[in-house]
């Protein structure tokens, strides 16, 4: 349960360090050569991506009580780190989105742990 813990707590603290600052970036983006076209699109990701830390650090407080939150979890880091590998690898995106892409990867491993491992202290269904 601790090692639960732990992940979920650090992976929030890191996505919301991460995350948090990119809310004021668009002026970078757009000196870079980044233009937004559709800055929705942009905000919208980095709000959805900054709940999810706040489901994380749910998670830590109480790993067998949101174990179902988990595969959610493992999901949501797949979904950046499985998309921006074929990106890079296509040319279509520079490396720095690809470490963090990794790191991802890397968060979903230890979430897919996680959720093996307090699969005996999973609280049953109450009624």
């Amino acid at each position: 349960m601790t090692f639960a813990k732990r992940v979920f707590t650090w992976a929030g603290i890191f996505g919301l360090i991460v995350m948090t600052p990119m809310y004021f970036l668009e002026p970078q983006m757009i000196a870079m050569g980044q233009p937004l076209s559709h800055p929705e699109i942009y905000y919208g990701f980095v709000g959805e991506t900054l709940v999810f830390q706040l489901i994380f650090l749910l998670i830590g407080r109480a790993p067998a009580r949101y174990r179902p939150l988990m595969l959610a979890g493992v999901l949501e880091k797949l979904s950046f780190g499985g998309a921006v590998w074929p990106l890079y690898l296509m040319g279509r995106t520079p490396v720095t989105p690809l470490v963090f892409g990794t790191i991802d990867l890397g968060l979903g491993v230890l979430f897919l742990i996680s959720w093996f491992r307090t699969r005996g202290a999973a609280r049953p269904a109450q009624r």
